[in-house]
């Protein structure tokens, strides 16, 4: 039952959607692409990193544009993909090509459709939410949640596959939801208003829609979303815990089976015929890499601290990860780190939830009750030893959790309740197989947040399950409470400054702000001053091999700075390029002859010493 009028709901859906893309969109194409980004890139042209597939080009001393942009091969864009990727990414990459063939190539370019997948996911939250949790207030507020959820504002600005797969993988809960709900009509009742029902819910799909269009669309979304991220398996896998306990209908877990046999054939393609062949031996080569560094070299890596998968490393990693899954307490994983403070929030917390059960249905409490959360919140920042700010957030914790548990009691039905599971099993199971993963390897290098975003939206939806019923409690309780979370909000405000700033290193992974994108500018630079005769000299940088089967081709030197600015030239150009094997950093044009009389004249392009991210 909706709770507003469709007109208002109308208007804030549309503000909160405006919101989402401006949060998304700002700043977006201010800084140039880091290392990830630079495969994307790459990979979506079907270019090798490392110029495997380019040996024709790059072995000669000379070599032009209309050379490097010489027509590419599927097999082109697979080896590209193995090389740059492990195989990863494959529907993202072939999104990302066919966007970038209409709207060309620039960094707002590559970086908008993850702008738009991820103000789309804030949209499909809505829907998802309204749908089948029977609430437009309960919609909008997990909607307005992820709006300006920082996860999602850093993910939607960088061109990577996470926020497609995020998007896809809340499609494929709402469509299993869906086809749920048919299960359970069939078993109840043959009535006829089944694809009336199915329509309503899924207008997307014709108006004559039947259960096979809902398999359809499940299994075409399982892999898609499989093959934009591998470790979308994990959100799948909560569907198939979830269909164990409360599916009971032998016709839908057959219908189920054969799509999910179909789904798998499909991606299965990829790994027989396609690039994701290679990419279990990467990844158990990558696995005995980081291992090896955990064991012998933890600090002393360009990929940051690597430790060995012990429970207490992996613990110490993974409360981060678990602190920001919710807006409530993102950013306290390293005040967690602080048990004595920590302890004293959690008490207090568990001390207001505490008083808030006792007495939340008394319209005429005890004198001291209106005044016990101000006085507990004070108490606890007067007594806080550090960043007690910081603590008096945290100490909300369980005043939230408590305020979780009495909507799903009070305002939801049974059906509701066991979704309500199936978003608790969301919410954890893909940072638990993350934590497992890590156990098993003996590093803790992949415990990282990217990998388990899948959660996000679900633990917006439980975040506005709280905010509902902070919402229709006594004002002495409600206010306080509120007051807390808008100190959060000022916090979650400074991270999202951070971010656009490029500051961030817990989404952005800079020590230092980024510069405009040096290869776009360098190559407008080259555009506007090259002329007939001269010619342009890239750097030349020993190539770290990391992996002899993928890493080693026939080039010792980085080819990578002379790709990237090719990218930015012109497709049929002929100017004079070649690497310099006496630069390390400089991308330079030679103006005149580029000999040895010494008649010719260096300008320096640009000095890309310290800017490669």
């Amino acid at each position: 039952m909706s709770d507003l009028s469709n007109r208002n709901t109308f208007f804030w859906l549309a503000g909160i959607l405006l919101l989402a893309f401006v949060l998304r969109v700002h700043n977006v194409g201010r800084y140039g692409i880091y290392f990830d980004e630079k495969s994307t890139l790459l990979i979506s042209q079907g270019v090798c990193l490392e110029g495997a597939n380019q040996k024709d080009v790059f072995t000669q001393k000379y070599f032009t544009p209309a050379e490097f942009w010489k027509p590419k091969t599927i097999a082109d864009f697979i080896e590209a993909n193995i090389r740059g990727d492990i195989g990863n990414s494959p529907s993202y990459y072939a999104v990302l090509w066919v966007w970038m063939e209409i709207f060309g190539l620039s960094d707002l370019s590559m970086r908008m459709p993850s702008v738009l997948f991820s103000t789309l996911m804030v949209a499909m939250l809505f829907w998802f939410v309204r749908r089948h949790f029977r609430s437009d207030m309960l919609a909008l507020l997990a909607a307005g949640i992820a709006a300006i959820e920082p996860f999602f504002v850093a993910y939607a600005q960088m061109a990577r596959n996470y926020s497609m797969t995020f998007f896809l993988t809340l499609l494929s809960t709402h469509i299993f939801l869906l086809i749920l709900e048919k299960a359970e009509k069939e078993k109840g009742s043959k009535g006829g208003r089944d694809g009336k029902q199915t329509a309503k819910a899924f207008p997307f799909l014709p108006s004559s829609s039947t259960p096979f269009l809902l398999y359809l669309a499940y299994g075409a979304v399982f892999a898609l979303s499989v093959l934009s991220h591998y470790l979308a398996v994990t959100v799948f896998l909560c569907h198939g815990i979830y269909a164990v306990f409360f599916l009971r209908n032998v016709r839908t877990w057959v219908a189920l089976a054969i799509t999910g046999a179909v789904g798998l054939g499909l991606v299965s393609l990829w790994f027989i015929f396609g690039g994701g062949a290679y990419t279990f031996q990467t990844m158990a080569y990558q696995a005995e890499f980081y291992r090896n560094i955990a064991l012998t070299n933890p600090t002393g890596t360009p990929f940051g601290l690597i430790l060995p998968g012990t429970i207490p490393n992996i613990t110490k990693r993974a409360i981060p990860i678990f602190a920001d899954l919710f807006l409530f307490t993102n950013g306290l994983g390293s005040a967690l780190t602080g048990l004595k403070n920590a302890g004293l929030a959690l008490m207090l917390g568990s001390l207001m939830a505490f008083v808030m059960y006792r007495y939340e249905r008394d319209t005429q409490p005890p004198v001291w009750v209106k005044a016990a959360l101000p006085v507990i919140l004070l108490a606890g920042t007067l007594v806080y030893s550090v960043v007690p700010l910081r603590f008096l957030v945290l100490s909300i914790a369980p005043v939230m959790l408590w305020l979780m548990s009495r909507y799903i009691l009070e305002h939801t039905n049974t059906r509701e309740k066991r979704y309500v599971l199936l978003l608790v099993l969301l919410a954890f199971v893909p940072t638990f197989f993350l934590l497992f993963m890590s156990w098993r390897n003996n590093h803790t290098f992949g415990i990282t947040q990217r990998y388990s975003g899948f959660s996000f939206p679900y633990v917006c939806l439980l975040i506005a399950m709280a905010l509902r019923q902070l919402a229709s409690l006594r004002w002495w309780f409600t206010v306080p409470v509120a007051a807390v979370f808008v100190v959060q909000l000022y916090f979650v405000s400074q991270v999202l400054l951070q971010i656009y700033g490029g500051v961030e290193p817990k989404y952005t992974y800079f020590e230092k702000p980024r510069i405009e994108n040096p290869y776009w500018f360098a190559a407008q630079e080259l555009k506007a001053q090259y002329a007939p005769g001269d010619t342009i000299l890239y750097p030349n940088m020993k190539r770290v091999i990391y992996s002899e089967k993928i890493d080693k081709t026939y080039s010792p030197v980085a080819l990578l700075d002379a790709q990237l600015v090719n990218v930015y030239l012109p497709e049929d150009a002929t100017y004079i390029q070649r690497v310099d094997p006496n630069e390390r950093d400089k991308i330079v044009l030679v103006k005149g002859k580029d000999g040895p009389d010494g008649r010719s004249r260096k300008v320096t392009i640009f000095d890309l010493k310290d800017v490669r991210y």
